[in-house]
């Protein structure tokens, strides 16, 4: 009985993989077992990293709004704190967008929500 040795399903699983490894340093991409490792690796870094990017724009988010509430005499809690007091329903994106892109419309924002705040 001939001897089975894989033939086009084997060369067609590790071309996917060789394929991945495209452009990685040395035999990580070249030789099968370390750019199957290294793919591996890749691809949990990946995952990982889909969930942390999330929590970085937060807390970048964040810190704009804070850097920019600041400047007009308030800290993010406070902030935060009459934005919920005064019904303005904006999230921390579009308020750190607001105040990196229109300064302008932000302080207003802030204004509105001092005089929340001291009444």
């Amino acid at each position: 009985m001939p001897r089975a040795k894989g033939g086009f399903k084997t060369r067609r699983r590790r071309k996917k993989i060789l394929d991945k490894a495209k452009g990685y340093y040395g035999g990580r991409g070249r030789l099968y077992k370390t750019a199957t490792e290294t793919v591996d690796k890749a691809l949990q870094y990946t995952y990982r990293d889909r969930k942390a990017r999330k929590r970085e724009f937060r807390s970048l988010w964040i810190i704009r709004i804070n850097a920019a509430v600041r400047a007009i005499g308030l800290n993010y809690s406070q902030f935060m704190a009459g934005l919920k007091k005064a019904n303005i329903l904006l999230n921390r994106k579009a308020l750190a967008d607001l105040a990196y892109s229109e300064p302008k419309a932000f302080s207003q924002i802030a204004e509105t929500v001092k005089k929340q705040l001291a009444s």
